[in-house]
């Protein structure tokens, strides 16, 4: 074992001691005597160059320490050579020691050439504190800087568990590398610096300690979480009865996007209220009422040890046509799945770009692509006659099912207030508001959500095929009349009083017992003077109107298409399904929102806080409602089982697609695909975290999940805003597009923690660009 010293002594001690990787040589000395002998040490560095390039390195006192590593704070200057060169290289070195000690050190090295890998290696993930080989590295432009400056726009981050072994061909010489050094720095967590040349010579560059908040996670309950996380995963590699598809995947974005409603790391509250209330059964029978399959037995979202996965099998097969048969239902399952693989970057626009899930203006285009995967002609056109007829179903303006489901949501309201204005003990009122939000409140609101989706891919649709324009879209989008747009017209005309009345229910975290009520910290969310966004948007922008011309070729085309009705029915149905969705939102979380509010009351009773609270799972109120247990004891073991739980979540990283078993244990993090709203572009100063109203006008906010509860951000002068998850069709994607307002919805984690870094953002959106300004 080895003590760490500053950068150029801790080299030079390894220098002798690794055989799995290479370290270069080296000259030093301190700044005392560079100043004091400043030619003869530049002769010194001229002479260890020996006509080729160096790199002039800092080397602090202060540097790598196991509190503070100082990272990036001195300076170093690459591809050195020539006598002036040096010397101009070392001054600038020596300046940047801000402390004035001359005992810091500049030492030389060769500069590398033939650089086809470099980067950064952490030992363990320094976030979560888990287990894990945390590989950030540059395979493409030949610096060794591009990963720690920040500048490489081509960067890859490679996650492996310890105990695991290295699947990527090319890192794994870096594994061996960095496993021999933790064995020479005993029980000390790394971050190394390493570059690999084109002969596959590793290259340590620099080893520190690695700064963590706290202690790193137990290796072996980790091994034991992430195994059993492995074996589900690898049971659903085999074919399942009353099921279709030879296996499945697991992603946290498609379908009821849970990554983006509650977040990749729930805690037990919000991950089991979700579960209740759509994810368990309620999603599915919305499905089958709807014309597609019956997925009734199947549970939608899978929990892997607190993290919310959607088993995709399941969830395609539940947008297959009821009337579709077995084989044919069986083709386009693993069709599905196989394209997901391919392209795991789309998991949170799978409706959009994979699957066939409704009739649209250019489904007889993009059905096409069945036909390189084996599908007969006569299957495309079961397929789309099959879509035809559900779509024909859905968007009647008579007797749709969407409005059925808007008088089923109305009825919400009544019930509700009974439930709470009634003499009914606190865990039965509980009890039957989650029953109630059920029946009246997910299923419809699922059912119109259905509608809402509908609505917008039939609007995109109609842009796709040249009968709209991507202007008249906006135009269109900007027109309705949300519960987003209404918000920020309340904002200004009605009291503070009378505005919390309406809208204070609503909260950032819908599915949170520990984010508060707009009515609980107003100040929070709506402090200093309302926007007047909608107001803006609409002086800005023309209303929406269709030609004649249009107007005659979009009913032609619904007359070829076979979709039955006028062109009036239709955008009728598309505005009914873009409203009602967001209505129905709005509706059913009052009732959500009053279980939270019951459910804090409840642990008060039993002196257990909100964030006691926050470990509770939901089903222990099916329990006690059912039977004479100890109100408090069986509270408080749910609590302390949950807390036990959520430990073992926060030390884990998993990615947001697993195909395989094995990604369980050693995965990439996906470049995303980001989704980008409106035409516009705009730049600002970055606001992340947890932000209050007066600090984000005219601001860039960066939200990591785009949860609908953030409807507050819209009653100020945001310039735009940048999710790490959310799909085209969320409802903050919604939302801004109605308002005009430039945002990047879903950009993934690693673009996500990048942008955080910056001070200033330019978002692009016609380009489809985010750049970094500052």
């Amino acid at each position: 074992m080895i003590a760490f010293r500053t950068k150029a002594q801790t080299l030079e001690a390894l220098e002798p001691l690794v055989k799995k990787s290479r370290i270069l040589p080296q000259i030093r000395f301190t700044v005392d005597e560079y100043r004091a002998a400043r030619a003869q040490t530049i002769k010194r560095m001229e002479q260890f160059a020996d006509g080729g390039s160096v790199i002039v390195r800092s080397s602090a006192l202060c540097e790598d320490s196991a509190s503070e590593s100082k990272a990036g704070q001195f300076l170093s200057v690459a591809d050195v050579r020539g006598a002036q060169a040096l010397g101009e290289a070392a001054d600038r070195v020596a300046d940047s020691f801000t402390d004035g000690d001359g005992r810091n050190m500049i030492f030389v090295q060769p500069m590398l050439k033939d650089i086809c890998l470099s980067g950064v290696v952490f030992t363990a993930d320094p976030n979560t504190l888990g287990n894990y080989y945390v590989i950030n590295y540059d395979d493409s432009t030949g610096s060794t800087s591009s990963v720690t400056s920040g500048a490489g726009d081509a960067l890859q981050t490679y996650y492996l568990f310890h105990k695991a072994a290295c699947g990527v061909s090319k890192l794994c010489p870096v594994i061996e590398a960095v496993r021999e050094l933790e064995s020479l720095f005993v029980s000390t967590p790394l971050d190394v610096e390493f570059a690999v040349d084109g002969k596959g010579t590793v290259y340590i560059l620099q080893v520190r300690p690695l700064v963590l908040r706290g202690a790193p996670a137990d290796l072996g309950q980790q091994a034991e979480t992430l195994g059993r996380i492995y074996q589900k995963v690898e049971s659903g590699q085999h074919s399942k009865p009353y099921l279709h598809g030879k296996r499945t995947i697991y992603g946290v974005m498609p379908d009821w996007n849970p990554a983006e409603i509650i977040g990749v790391r729930p805690r037990p509250l919000a991950l089991s209220l979700y579960k209740r209330l759509v994810t368990d059964g309620v999603w599915a029978y919305q499905r089958n009422n709807y014309g597609y399959k019956n997925l009734r037995s199947f549970p939608l979202m899978i929990d892997f040890a607190g993290f919310p996965y959607i088993d995709t099998r399941v969830s395609f097969n539940s947008f297959i046509p009821r009337d579709i048969d077995d084989h044919l239902s069986a083709k386009l399952a693993d069709y599905y799945l196989d394209s997901l693989e391919r392209q795991p970057y789309k998991h949170d626009k799978v409706e959009f770009d994979i699957i066939f899930s409704c009739y649209t203006f250019d489904l007889p285009e993009r059905i096409q692509t069945l036909r390189a995967y084996g599908f007969s002609d006569a299957e495309l056109e079961t397929v789309k006659a099959s879509l035809l007829a559900l779509t024909n179903n859905i968007i009647n303006t008579k007797d749709g099912l969407w409005i059925s489901d808007t008088e089923r949501i109305n009825v919400l309201e009544e019930r509700r207030e009974n439930i709470l204005k009634s003499d009914l003990d606190t865990v039965s009122k509980i009890y039957w508001l989650i029953e109630d939000c059920c029946r009246y409140g997910t299923l419809p609101f699922a059912g119109l959500a259905r509608g809402g989706f509908i609505a917008v891919l039939l609007l995109k649709s109609l842009v796709n095929i040249g009968l709209l324009s991507d202007e008249d879209y906006q135009r269109y989008m900007n027109g309705l009349t949300t519960v987003s747009s209404q918000m920020i017209a309340d904002r200004r005309n009605l009291s503070k009083e009378a505005f919390l009345v309406k809208y204070g229910h609503l909260r950032p975290g819908t599915y949170d017992i520990l984010s508060s009520r707009y009515d609980e910290t107003p100040e929070l969310y709506f402090s200093g003077e309302a926007a007047r966004r909608q107001e803006t948007v609409k002086q800005d922008s023309l209303p929406f109107s269709l030609t004649l011309e249009q107007y005659r070729a979009i009913q032609d085309a619904m007359t070829q298409h076979g979709l039955k009705g006028d062109l009036l029915a239709l955008f009728q149905f598309i505005r009914a399904g873009i409203e009602g969705r967001e209505y129905s939102k709005y509706v059913f979380t009052k009732s959500l929102s009053a279980v939270i509010e019951l459910a804090a009351r409840l642990g008060a009773e039993y002196g257990y806080s909100r964030e006691d609270m926050s470990y509770l799972d939901i089903s222990v109120i099916d329990t006690l409602y059912s039977s004479a247990e100890d109100i408090g004891r069986t509270l408080g073991e749910s609590i302390r089982a949950g807390r036990e739980k959520y430990a073992r979540t926060l030390g884990i990283t998993l990615p947001p697609v697993i195909c395989r078993p094995q990604d369980v244990y050693a995965f990439f993090l996906p470049t995303g695909q980001p989704n980008y709203i409106t035409l516009k572009s705009v730049s600002g100063q970055v606001c992340g975290g947890r932000f209050a109203g007066e600090q984000i006008a005219g601001k860039i906010l960066l939200i990591e999940a785009a949860d609908p509860g953030y409807d507050w951000i819209f009653s100020h002068e945001i310039a735009g805003f940048v999710t790490a998850y959310g799909g085209a069709n969320s409802h903050l994607a919604i939302r801004a597009g109605e308002l005009g307002i430039p945002a990047v919805i879903g950009v993934g984690e690693k673009l996500f923690a990048r942008y955080s870094a910056a001070h200033v953002l330019e978002l692009d959106c016609a380009n489809k660009q985010v750049k970094i300004l500052q």
